[in-house]
């Protein structure tokens, strides 16, 4: 079926169950960002495949509604559909919502999978829906019949992580979360990220691209872990692990069926911002206590042992980007190099270092104008041919035992224009700006994002995107709660506490020509007390040079030159002992003081 014959299905089905509007967003029932391939529902109908995005479908409209970040992609992708783009101004907000009490007349029903939507969303939508007389129908599944090849449920297959790796066995994580718990009057807990579950039983998995998770639910009843997933991607001796640790593994589908036989006095802990409404439903007779996920803050913390081994992956990522920059250079001197072929060889670099289980997403390689497209995902049919000369925007991160790396450089290939070093020197500043930052405890993202775009304001210039997002530890590339966004959500404002990691990625972007963008991963950590309080401060952790080609030198500040040399004085002094001769020169080049 072709994107319009799809979309024309769904509107037959929406006529056959009387509905009006019908919301796609872009999760599965675990909120995640990144999803197994059953549950791409509105890539399938609309063909956007950004991370973020929700489609709305109507008897006569199609529309896309997503943020900065994918406004350029979005425009391309939604030719096949005639879907009609509409821009968010702030990430994450419920526009479409707004668009639908608008738009569509009183007495009208909105289809929405209850499984596909948190509690809080959709008693959002409700209020709002409602004010119009306007109706949420929650079992709106229409895939279920129209998709006829809808891929399966993966099946891949679940493995440990060794307590010597994350620094604290599962027993001690459960003991942990149990104290969260009653210390919020709960005994039992009700858990849907991925996430977070493979996190609290250091369990990993393959079921979602980059992501290292796998499908389940797990249920903690007080006394004992129960754990919802496929019982055969689970081999023999890691069941016995798990049960001699007092956890039981049950099917994924049963997870209804268990939560509605709970005892209906335990008092159980529910997030509403990441459990689906329609288990929320199942439970609306028991005693819930709402509140945040406490695993979600204990995760965002790294422990000592994660931290040690961020920095020694970050070596290997290191090592691994210079071999692939450098076969980059090299092949550039007798042919092109296509954007996706560079993608693949970064990959290839990386396979060969001990440890690695696959890229923390899928790389952005953008040449010239396509460095403009934010969250830019060369394809080998379409991508554009690299040339020695003009702008180059790499963005890419891998997934080891040991660790997630998430890495951005921007390079010119040529010689640079007076305007490209002038955007790019600002962009830099910004990052230096937050790489050197020292705050008061209890300093929030949005506090400190202002530092990495205030080069760029002086000139009344900006970009659209967040400054940081949380890294996981192999875990997702993209970990709540904290970062750095110049607004009043979540990654806004959460404190950053020492040990969480973090990016650190300001950009600029000229539509049509060419996009920058600079990104490190951060540690926080303390940075020392007085009588004004506890202060903390950032440690740089990745380890790969920043281009000096595009620098306006004249602009850099004697503290901010510093920062430079002294950051690829530390490239040499934990990259170097990895490399051979070739490579030594290679690097001492990249690295010479400005």
């Amino acid at each position: 079926m072709t994107i319009p014959e799809r979309i024309q299905s769904l509107r037959n089905w929406m006529k056959s169950h009387s509905l009006d509007a019908i919301v796609i967003p872009s999760g599965d029932p675990h909120k995640s960002e990144y999803v197994a391939e059953h549950w791409k529902m509105r890539i399938w109908i609309a063909g956007f495949t950004g991370s973020a995005g929700t489609v709305i479908i109507t008897q006569d409209h199609v529309g896309l509604w997503t943020d900065s970040r994918y406004f350029l992609q979005a425009e391309e992708e939604l030719k096949e559909s005639g879907g009609v783009l509409h821009k968010l101004t702030l990430q994450g907000g419920s526009d479409h919502v707004e668009w639908l009490a608008n738009e569509l007349p009183e007495g009208s029903v909105v289809g929405i999978d209850g499984y596909l939507f948190s509690s809080s969303e959709v008693k959002s939508m409700e209020r709002i829906l409602n004010e119009k007389n306007i109706s949420l129908n929650v079992s709106a599944d229409p895939f279920a019949e129209i998709w006829k090849d809808r891929p399966s449920l993966p099946k891949e297959s679940i493995f440990e992580i060794s307590a010597d790796i994350v620094g604290r066995d599962r027993s001690h994580r459960i003991a942990d979360l149990e104290s969260a718990l009653k210390a919020k009057g709960a005994k039992g807990m009700l858990l849907t990220a991925l996430d977070e579950i493979a996190w609290l039983l250091n369990l990993r998995g393959r079921d979602v691209e980059c992501n290292p998770v796998f499908i389940a639910y797990a249920v903690w009843d007080g006394t004992h872990m129960f754990l919802f997933t496929d019982p055969d991607k689970i081999n023999d001796e890691l069941k016995g692990i798990l049960q001699g640790s007092d956890i039981f593994i049950e099917p994924y589908e049963s997870i209804n069926t268990f939560l509605q036989n709970l005892p209906t006095d335990l008092p159980i802990l529910v997030d509403a911002g990441k459990t689906s409404h329609a288990l929320c439903e199942l439970l609306k007779s028991h005693n819930i206590i709402w509140g945040d996920s406490p695993i979600t803050m204990q995760k965002a913390v790294k422990n000592a042992t994660e931290q040690q081994h961020i920095r020694h992956v970050m070596v290997k990522d290191g090592v691994a980007l210079l071999r692939a920059y450098r076969w980059l250079e090299e092949t550039l001197t007798h042919r092109e190099v296509s954007e996706a072929e560079f993608a693949a060889q970064i990959a290839h670099s990386r396979s060969l270092m001990p440890g690695y289980f696959g890229e923390s997403f899928n790389a952005i390689i953008g040449y010239q104008s396509n460095g403009a497209i934010i969250h830019y995902k060369p394809d080998e049919e379409t991508s554009s041919m690299i040339r020695p000369e003009g702008m180059l925007l790499v963005d890419s991160g891998g997934q080891y035992l040991d660790g997630t790396t998430d890495t951005t450089r921007t390079h010119h290939l040529s010689t640079p224009t007076a305007e490209q070093k002038l955007h790019y020197t600002l962009v830099l500043q910004g990052h230096i700006s937050l790489a050197m930052a020292v705050f008061p405890e209890g300093t929030k993202g949005i506090q400190l994002d202002l530092l990495a775009r205030q080069h760029l304001w002086h000139r009344q210039l900006n970009f659209g995107h967040g400054t940081g997002h949380g890294v996981g530890f192999f875990m997702n590339v993209h970990e709540p709660p904290q970062g750095f966004v110049a607004s009043l959500n979540e990654r806004g404002t959460t404190a950053h506490e020492p040990g969480m990691l973090s990016s650190n990625e300001p950009g600029f972007y000229v539509n049509g020509s060419y996009g920058i963008r600079i990104e490190n991963l951060v540690l926080c950590q303390q940075a020392g007390e007085s009588t004004f309080g506890k202060f903390n401060k950032f440690e740089t952790v990745t380890l790969f040079p920043i281009d000096t080609n595009l620098i306006q030198v004249d602009l850099m500040s004697p503290a901010e030159k510093k920062w430079l040399n002294d950051y690829h004085v530390k490239v040499m002094q934990f990259l170097g002992p990895h490399l051979e001769m070739q490579e030594r020169e290679w690097l001492e080049k990249k690295c010479q003081p400005i």
